[in-house]
């Protein structure tokens, strides 16, 4: 039987056709993949410009931590507070005379008091060479601690009571005498319940906050 002269046509179109799929798909794939190269090649370029451009134009961190610089940081401080105590108290006052009693001649005042006693340290009174510098090792020798001050708060502070004689006047002196016998008495209270210690132990540990933010990375005191 004679081959179907008219299947042939048809049967040469659809492998035509196939074969054109087949190589516009490779076309495709090939295009894709040369556009994301040059976008991952462009990229990589950009990134390898900005590297350059960075270590041409950056700037490097850097921190002296020379002696004489240590030493001006934290004379800076000059004088550091580092401990307030604060107090209330009842402080007597009186003026007597040797001959008649107290209620004839006699003048006594009892007072509330509110009063704060501040220490620290010094600062001005570092010297280059209590300070050394070793690399990032440093060792100092701080100023001993010292009272800065010592006050009452007139606002919270109060006369209790005043008692005079039925012969006497009233002193006029005697309130200021008592105000200074309380200033005396809270000094003495502070210093009894350790204050300049307590001054010395917050400096250290202020110092040594300030030192690790210059980058040290051992620090002794002595």
């Amino acid at each position: 039987m004679p081959p179907d002269s008219g299947s042939s046509p048809a049967r040469s179109s659809k492998v035509i056709f196939f074969f054109a799929l087949i190589i516009g798909l490779l076309l495709g794939v090939l295009c894709v993949g040369s556009m994301g190269w040059l976008m991952l090649s462009r990229d990589s370029g950009r990134t390898l410009l900005s590297h350059i451009w960075s270590a041409v134009t950056g700037r490097a961190l850097s921190i002296d931590v020379s002696q004489p610089t240590v030493v001006d940081r934290i004379q800076r401080l000059q004088r550091l507070e580092t401990v307030v105590y604060t107090m209330d108290k009842l402080v007597t006052g009186a003026k007597e005379n040797p001959i008649f009693p107290d209620f004839l001649a006699g003048d006594r005042l009892l007072m509330m008091v509110h009063g704060e006693v501040v220490a620290g340290i010094d600062f001005s009174n570092l010297k280059p060479g209590d300070v050394r510098v070793d690399g990032r090792q440093i060792r100092l020798h701080l100023p001993a601690s010292q009272v800065f001050s010592t006050r009452l708060d007139s606002a919270k502070t109060r006369v209790y009571s005043r008692q005079t004689g039925l012969l006497a006047s009233t002193d006029p002196n005697l309130e200021t005498q008592v105000r200074q016998e309380a200033e005396r008495q809270l000094q003495e209270a502070a210093l009894s319940d350790g204050i300049l210690k307590n001054a010395q132990q917050n400096a250290t540990s202020t110092i040594s906050t300030l030192l690790q933010g210059l980058g040290f990375e051992k620090i002794d005191f002595d």
